[in-house]
């Protein structure tokens, strides 16, 4: 975009921005510029169209060339506008957080289905992060308690922003190292989307993933099972004898090796949930 007078309309900007994505090397080169127009103006994506015509004003476009700029260097669209959408709502979110990802939302339609029939079930939720798993339960749940839990301050400051946006009041946070700590409660229901990913395994993730979330996230920073080896001595302690618990796992061979480690350990009533690409996603545990 030159410095000159140049009107800019919206037309204009998806197809200079899908050129420029293009000739980056992105492989959905018209799905960025299209992501970075939605959130500037606010718009849905058919309103880009709808509106083609619209010309954008200079405080828009230098929001936007910055934006371009932080996205070359694939930084995640997440970050530099703030925003991540998790089963239909809103989050704030930044680099001290995992981006949510549409898959871990089948950890919330099985902890629906799951407490169907409890009446006030208590949540814990190990490793909140942006606060979008215990806060969708939150809201899906209406009569339901949620602790939320995480090791990084930093983390549950955007978890409360979260709730306090979404004006959610049964729902709490607690700062803890759950890896060395147990919790003084037993739950109807724990659910996590602990770091799994093995520490040498990094390298090969995506440059916004490995340059740009933060690894507390994902990885234990050993072989990515240090969290499921826990779960097996803290599920006696904090999981009611009628509880379940639903945790994320990583694809392949790693939901086989999970399995391992729980049933080595004596613990039964196992099964996997399948996410679309018929991978393993979750594993859930009932006590009952």
């Amino acid at each position: 975009m030159n410095k000159n007078k140049k009107i800019w309309r919206l037309i204009d900007l998806i197809k200079w921005g899908e050129t420029y994505f293009r000739d980056k090397n992105f492989d959905n080169p018209r799905s960025e510029i299209e992501w970075l127009l939605q959130d500037l103006l606010n718009y849905k994506k058919i309103d880009l169209y709808l509106k083609f015509e619209e010309e954008i004003d200079s405080e828009k476009l230098f929001i936007l060339k910055s934006w371009i700029k932080r996205r070359i260097s694939r930084e995640p669209s997440q970050y530099i506008t703030g925003k991540a959408d998790f089963y239909g709502r809103s989050y704030f979110v930044n680099n001290k957080v995992l981006i949510p990802r549409p898959e871990t939302e089948i950890l919330i339609d099985a902890a629906i289905k799951n407490l169907l029939e409890k009446k006030n079930p208590f949540i814990i939720d190990i490793g909140t992060g942006s606060g979008c798993i215990g806060i969708t339960l939150a809201i899906e749940i209406k009569k339901s308690n949620v602790l939320s839990i995480d090791i990084s301050k930093d983390a549950l400051l955007i978890a409360k922003n979260n709730a306090e946006s979404h004006n959610i009041k049964n729902i709490q946070f607690l700062e803890i190292d759950i890896l060395k700590n147990d919790i003084n409660k037993k739950a109807d229901l724990i659910i996590s989307n602990p770091p799994y990913i093995n520490k040498n395994e990094l390298s090969t993730l995506m440059p916004e993933v490995r340059n740009h979330e933060p690894k507390i996230s994902l990885t234990d920073n050993k072989d990515g099972f240090t969290f499921y080896e826990r779960f097996v001595s803290l599920f006696p302690k904090i999981l009611k004898n009628d509880g379940a618990a639903i945790i994320e796992v990583g694809r392949k061979d790693h939901s086989i090796r999970v399995l391992d480690i729980f049933k080595k350990n004596g613990i039964k009533n196992i099964k996997f949930i399948k996410d679309l690409n018929n991978d393993n996603r979750a594993v859930i545990i009932n006590n009952s």
